[in-house]
């Protein structure tokens, strides 16, 4: 059995969340292979809204399993978290939740890390949630990190005292006050306690066995493509591999094991924190489209920067993760514009192109606009496809063009019943 794949094409919170949800009746297990608790995937339902930092956003459904893959990095402090607001509104879900264990642990000097440097950069800062990811993933690749399941064995506490004391080395370079961690080590302890009755797996024997059973599984992804540590806009970028490679890292399986390759993208272009953005909007259109977004981090509750949509950086995200089909989120909030412009190439170093090149920055590229046709209407109670305006359908149809994908569906609201499936 194959895999399918979803994933962000964009900077991140074009609402894979919602999608993971309605997508979730059909499959069997929902993977989240790389990202941590920087993550933000908002689901609402029954007038209800819930936000997920670490947890697969199947997890509200009772048919299938949702699984923590080792690509992954967790605090176990947020995990738990999420777990006590899970259990509130379902105590069977941590039933069906599994965390392997080869994925790295968050420490809390991990966190004061993260603060530290980013202090350090001044007007240099990439704009870090400060949540601990990078330094985890540093020190995963420079093999010095905790993996869950570390947590099992005799040698953890001394393990982890080692590393803490690398850290309190590089605290004290920083001159940084660490004063806090005895009491953010208390508490994670307590978490760690609490984590290590959660069903604990070896994930890729568990997704193989799985396979071969011919069990239905769809790879979760967060943040997105742009900010994909090799191909994103670097250094403003994540720590790990968000594209469609990452699936395979991130959970022990194959390439030629993945089949759907789904991209979500908005209507329109947000970012949060530092970094270049080609289209970004600085007048009164970038505003309306915040309010009427709601555009504000569901991790950090910053003011996301929004912009008209980039097709170039599009095209270049849907090419480098082989999608086979997009999603088209937020379709709703551009419902009070007249007119819509897209951005169809760039003028870089005084030459036209229409390809994402190596340096973004606004110093040497403009981006290039053709202006379409708004619907001016409430798309938030439409339910048939057909019944869509046609300017709507019109822009689907210019973007599906340029990127030569189709697109099955299109989000007019943030409730999963608020979800068109197209004809095509």
């Amino acid at each position: 059995m194959n895999i399918d794949v979803l994933l962000g094409l964009q900077w991140g919170d074009e609402g894979k969340g919602k999608i993971v949800d309605v997508l979730t009746r059909d499959y069997d297990i929902i993977a989240r292979f790389q990202g941590g608790p920087n993550a933000g995937h908002t689901l609402e339902f029954e007038g209800l809204k819930h936000v997920l930092h670490t947890i697969p956003s199947g997890i509200f459904h009772t048919n299938a399993v949702n699984l923590v893959g080792n690509g992954v990095v967790v605090d176990p402090v947020i995990f738990m978290k999420e777990i006590d607001a899970l259990t509130a509104i379902d105590a069977s879900a941590p039933d069906r939740l599994m965390i392997s264990r080869k994925a790295h642990l968050i420490l809390p000097s991990h966190r004061l890390l993260d603060a530290a440097s980013e202090l350090a950069k001044g007007k240099l800062k990439i704009g870090s949630t400060l949540k601990g990811i990078g330094p985890t993933y540093m020190d995963k690749t420079g093999r010095n990190g905790i993996r869950v399941g570390d947590i099992e064995q005799p040698y953890f506490e001394e393990k982890y005292r080692q590393l803490v004391d690398k850290h309190l080395q590089l605290l004290d370079n920083y001159g940084f006050d660490s004063s806090e961690l005895p009491e953010l080590e208390r508490v994670w302890m307590d978490a760690v306690e609490r984590f290590r009755k959660l069903q604990l797996v070896d994930s890729e024997h568990y997704l193989h066995t799985q396979m071969r059973a011919k069990k239905r599984i769809l790879a979760e992804g967060a943040q997105g493509s742009l900010l994909d540590i090799d191909f994103g806009s670097y250094p403003f970028v994540t720590s790990s591999t968000t594209t469609a490679a990452g699936a395979c890292t991130g959970l022990g399986v194959a390439p030629n094991k993945i089949k759907r390759v789904i991209g979500i993208f908005k209507a329109y272009c947000t970012r949060v924190g530092s970094g270049p953005f080609p289209t970004e909007l600085f007048d009164e259109s970038g505003e309306r489209l915040r309010k009427d977004g709601n555009e504000f981090g569901s991790t950090t509750g910053r003011a996301r920067r929004c912009g008209w949509l980039d097709l170039p950086a599009l095209k270049y995200a849907v090419e480098i993760n082989g999608v086979t089909e997009l999603m088209m989120m937020k379709a709703d909030v551009m419902g009070s514009f007249e007119q819509i412009q897209v951005c169809t190439g760039y003028t870089y170093h005084g030459k036209e192109i229409d390809h994402l090149p190596y340096v973004t920055d606004p110093d040497f590229l403009e981006s290039q606009f053709e202006t379409l046709p708004g619907w001016k209407c409430d798309l938030t109670k439409l339910s048939d496809w057909n019944d869509a305006p046609q300017a709507l359908k019109d822009y689907v149809s210019f973007i599906e063009k340029y990127v030569e994908v189709p697109i099955s569906l299109v989000s007019v609201g943030p409730d999963r019943a608020q979800t068109l499936i197209l004809n095509s």
